[in-house]
C-alpha cells in the first residue's frame, strides 16, 4: 500500500494532480477503488473518459488543458512526452497568454492513424504532419506557429482569426513570413479569413483596427501606405512606428484605442510620440477604432487633406522610414469583416 501511494503521488505531482485510468491501474489501484473514489461526492473526479482529477475542487485551466492531452495520448506512452498527443490551436495560445485566443474548444493533435472520439470540449485532431512540441505551463503543446495555423484552420470568424494571428506575431512568437509558410504547409491559406490575415501580416498590419484601415483605404484612390514602418531621425534616433505612413507625403495615421492609449501614462506617451513626429515635419491624422468603423469617410477626408498638404510642401519631413512595403493583395469578394473593436 505504501508503494502504491508513493507511485500515485509521483504521477499526481508530474501531472497537475491528474491521472489516467491506465496510470492508476499501474500504480496498483483496483478498478473498484477508482470507481468508488470518483463517484459523486468522492475525493476524485472523472473529467473525461479514463481521465481523473485527484482532488475535490474544480479543475483550473491548466488542468483542463492537460486532461485533454491525457485523454488523447496513447495509453502506453508517457503523456507528458508530447510524442502522441499535444495541445494546439486557440487552447495552446490561450495558455501561452495570447490575447483574444479562446481557451476552448480544447484542440489536441493526435499522431495518425490514431483517431480518438471527441469528448466534451476536447477535439482530437489526427495528423501525419507531427510537429516539434514544447511544454506550456506543464502541458505538452505544439509550438505557437503551429498552434496559430491549427487555430486558423478551425475558426470561421474572420476578425478573430485576424486578431489572434496578429497577436501571435506582435508578441514575437514567430515572424510573419514563417507564419505564412506554416499556413501554406497546413493548406489553409485558401480560406478567405486566413488569406486576408496572412496577407495583412506580411504587409505589416498588426491588429484588427489596422486591418479595417487597410480595407477602408483599399476602396479609395489614396496611395498605399507602409504599415508599422519604423521612423528615424537624420541621426538614426528612433522616433515612432505609426500604424500607417506615406513616406512621399510625410503623413502618418495613428489609430489610438482606449484600451492601450487612454490611461494617463499611455496618453502622455502617445502625445510625446506625436510631438516627436510633428517636430520632424510629419503630418499626423489620429482616429480611434470606433471612428474608423462608424465614420470611415471622416478619416479618409482627413487623410486626403493631409496628403494634399504634404505633397505640396517644398521639402519632405526629416525622417527615414524603415519597414514593410505595402503589398498589392486584393480582398476576396466574399470577405465581410465584422465589427469587433470598441472605442
Amino acid at each position: 500500500m505504501i508503494a502504491c501511494s508513493a507511485s500515485l503521488a509521483r504521477v499526481a505531482q508530474r501531472q497537475l494532480n491528474l491521472a489516467t485510468y491506465h496510470q492508476l491501474k499501474q500504480a496498483g489501484i483496483p478498478a473498484g477503488t477508482i470507481s468508488g473514489r470518483s463517484r459523486r461526492g468522492g475525493p476524485w473526479q472523472r473529467l473525461l473518459p479514463r481521465v481523473y482529477l485527484l482532488q475535490t475542487g474544480p479543475p483550473n485551466p491548466r488542468q483542463q488543458a492537460l486532461s485533454a492531452v491525457l485523454y488523447a495520448a496513447h495509453p502506453a506512452a508517457d503523456p507528458l512526452s508530447g510524442s502522441t498527443a499535444a495541445l494546439t490551436g486557440g487552447a495552446a495560445l490561450a495558455l501561452l497568454g495570447i490575447r483574444d485566443a479562446p481557451p476552448e474548444p480544447l484542440d489536441v493533435l493526435v499522431r495518425a492513424p490514431r483517431s480518438p472520439a471527441a469528448a466534451g470540449r476536447v477535439r482530437p485532431c489526427p495528423t501525419s504532419r507531427w510537429p516539434a512540441t514544447i511544454h506550456i505551463r506543464g502541458v505538452p503543446s505544439s509550438r505557437p506557429i503551429r498552434a496559430a495555423a491549427d487555430f486558423a484552420a478551425r475558426t470561421d470568424d474572420p476578425d478573430l482569426v485576424r486578431s489572434v494571428l496578429a497577436n501571435v506575431v506582435q508578441g514575437g512568437w514567430c515572424h510573419p513570413h514563417d507564419l505564412h509558410a506554416e499556413l501554406r504547409a497546413a493548406r489553409v491559406r485558401g480560406r478567405p479569413a486566413v488569406r486576408v490575415a496572412a496577407a495583412e501580416l506580411v504587409a505589416g498590419v498588426r491588429s484588427i483596427a489596422e486591418g479595417r484601415a487597410r480595407d477602408t483605404l483599399a476602396a479609395t484612390d489614396l496611395p498605399a501606405p507602409l504599415w508599422n514602418a519604423r521612423l528615424h531621425g537624420p541621426d538614426g534616433t528612433f522616433l515612432a512606428s505609426p500604424d500607417a505612413y506615406w513616406p512621399e507625403e510625410g503623413v502618418a495615421l495613428e489609430i489610438d484605442s482606449a484600451e492601450y492609449h487612454y490611461t494617463r501614462d499611455a496618453w502622455q506617451a502617445t502625445l510625446h510620440r506625436r510631438l516627436r513626429l510633428e517636430s520632424r515635419g510629419v503630418l499626423v491624422a489620429s482616429t480611434t477604432p470606433g471612428i474608423l468603423r462608424d465614420r470611415p469617410a471622416d478619416v479618409i477626408a482627413a487623410l486626403r487633406a493631409l496628403l494634399a498638404l504634404g505633397a505640396a510642401r517644398p521639402a519632405p519631413p526629416t525622417v527615414t522610414a524603415r519597414g514593410h512595403a505595402q503589398l498589392e493583395l486584393p480582398l476576396p469578394p466574399s470577405y465581410a469583416p465584422k465589427a469587433r473593436d470598441t472605442e
